[in-house]
């Protein structure tokens, strides 16, 4: 059997098709987009028509790849970009375009919503979350009242993997694991909760859809969609998820220990738990996995938006880069960054900018500025580690994904940073990998999801990396730590 993982993110859709007899990823294909342009300060917004487009067109290339094993095309898994209203009415047609995880307009309605319930620590008792702007509840406050016309026609709020799983099945569904990120549901429970969906409207719990195991499909693929592909049979489509929720199921984080950090434009550091795990300030996601489980959760917003700034300050190619961190000693001479270039989420500093502290004749030079760089991202994350120990996460392997994972520095620094081993993965696209393992599990349950994950994971053995011990990177992580709160408070960041 062959199964198709697709991954909608914010700048590209991908999609994969995976043999489950060998573990083999067979074909690849990719289409790239961006957001709309001309919106105001803090919007960042995208059309699913476009979505919708990208996965017709990459399903199609890799289909063209398999040639007459098409055929063999039993299932489909959909991962997306976490957090996204895509508002429809009643009969199913898109309202506007989809607000996304990265919109930060909405921090008025967070505040309201705060003050109503009695604060961030009244909200995460009540949800298990505190209201980010990045999460759906406060997005749907904000259309109602920015866009009331708009609101009154909103009949069903999705999620982007939902819309995909919509226009692939024509069903309306929801699993556990992205629902959890919308901040409209006690995580704890895994239900809505009618509290806060009824200080957004009264109406709203009759718009969600019922939410449901992630274990269970999300329906059979159009026959039109069946017949324009060239498929044959019955093809079911899986549950899908958020992508850092099949990212989860694609790096095999599904059983204690592992825990996998996504170096992309923003970064991510989740760990699989058996039960729930709510961080009591709000800084770590309690979110549910698409396994039936929980996926506490760390989102930076810098990474690779800050290295590849400073990649381009110097005009270097990557190879370049590696060999200048190469020449610069762990902790650049004590050159700091406070990597905060588009504000950060974790913590939570939505105006901030970036530091560099530290600097001096000797320090002052392109190597030392980025390994700093690079150092003060990694550091970022491992604030975010931190967090999740305190919530009984002990990490012995550290599984990368993402365009920093291809880096041979940055895997040694993140290894010497987080202080256990690291390894990469043989196929890099884990959100696209973990949708096609969710799609395997749904035809063929004589395994369960962690099962297949186990089997058809392949860790990359030759990028594995051990930590070296050479330099104090918890004291830096508290030089870092100290210098946000002083600066912070201070009112300069």
């Amino acid at each position: 059997m062959i199964t198709l993982g697709i991954d909608c993110g914010t700048q590209s859709t991908k999609t994969l098709a995976l043999d489950a007899a060998t573990g083999e990823v067979l074909a690849l294909a990719s289409r790239a987009y961006d957001l709309i342009p001309g919106l105001p300060a803090g919007a960042a917004e995208q059309d699913p028509a476009t979505w919708t487009a990208a996965v017709d067109a990459t399903v199609a290339e890799v289909l063209e790849k398999l040639g007459p094993r098409r055929g063999e095309v039993g299932g489909i898994g959909v991962s997306g970009q976490q957090h996204g209203f895509v508002p429809l009415d009643a009969q199913g047609r898109m309202i506007r375009p989809a607000k996304l995880w990265c919109d930060t307009s909405t921090a008025e309605e967070c505040d309201l919503m705060r003050a109503h319930f009695g604060g961030s620590a009244a909200l995460i008792a009540r949800v298990g979350l505190d209201m980010l702007p990045g999460f759906t509840a406060p997005k749907i406050l904000w259309l109602k009242r920015h866009e009331p016309e708009n609101f009154a026609q909103l009949a069903t709020v999705l999620l982007p993997h939902d819309y995909l799983n919509f226009y692939l099945t024509g069903k309306i569904t929801m699993e556990y694991g992205d629902a959890s990120g919308t901040a409209l549901m006690d995580v704890r429970q895994r239900a809505w909760s009618r509290e806060v969906c009824e200080f957004i409207d009264v109406a709203l719990m009759n718009k969600l859809p019922e939410v449901t195991s992630s274990r269970e499909p999300a329906g059979e693929l159009k026959p039109d969609l069946v017949a324009r592909w060239g498929l044959s049979g019955t093809v079911i489509v899986s549950a899908g998820g958020g992508d850092n929720m099949m990212g989860a199921i694609g790096t095999a984080n599904v059983e204690p220990g592992r825990v996998t950090a996504s170096l992309g434009t923003s970064g991510t550091l989740f760990a699989y738990s058996a039960t729930p795990a709510v961080d009591p300030r709000g800084e770590i996601a309690a979110f549910c996995d698409s396994t039936d489980a929980w996926l506490p959760l760390v989102c930076t917003m810098n990474v690779t938006v800050a290295t590849e700034a400073a990649r381009h300050l110097f005009g270097l190619s990557h190879e370049q880069v590696e060999r200048e961190i190469a020449s610069v000693p762990p902790g650049a001479e004590g050159l700091l960054f406070l990597p905060y270039l588009t504000g950060e989420r974790t913590p939570n500093l939505p105006h901030a900018t970036g530091v560099f502290h530290g600097l001096t004749p000797r320090t002052m030079k392109p190597g030392h500025l980025l390994r700093a760089t690079m150092e003060g991202v990694t550091l970022g994350l491992a604030y975010g580690m931190d967090g999740l120990r305190a919530l009984g996460v002990v990490p012995t392997e550290i599984r990368l994904i993402g365009g920093g994972s291809k880096s041979a520095a940055w895997r040694q620094i993140c290894a010497d940073v987080f202080g256990c081993r690291v390894v990469t993965q043989m196929e890099a696209e884990g959100a696209a990998l973990g949708a096609a393992i969710q799609a395997v599990s749904v035809v063929d349950r004589s395994k369960s999801i962690a099962e297949w994950a186990n089997v058809l994971v392949q860790v990359n053995a030759a990028e594995a990396v051990e930590p070296r011990r050479d330099f104090d990177y918890a004291a830096a992580l508290k030089k870092q730590t100290e210098l946000t709160r002083t600066l912070a408070a201070g009112g300069f960041l």
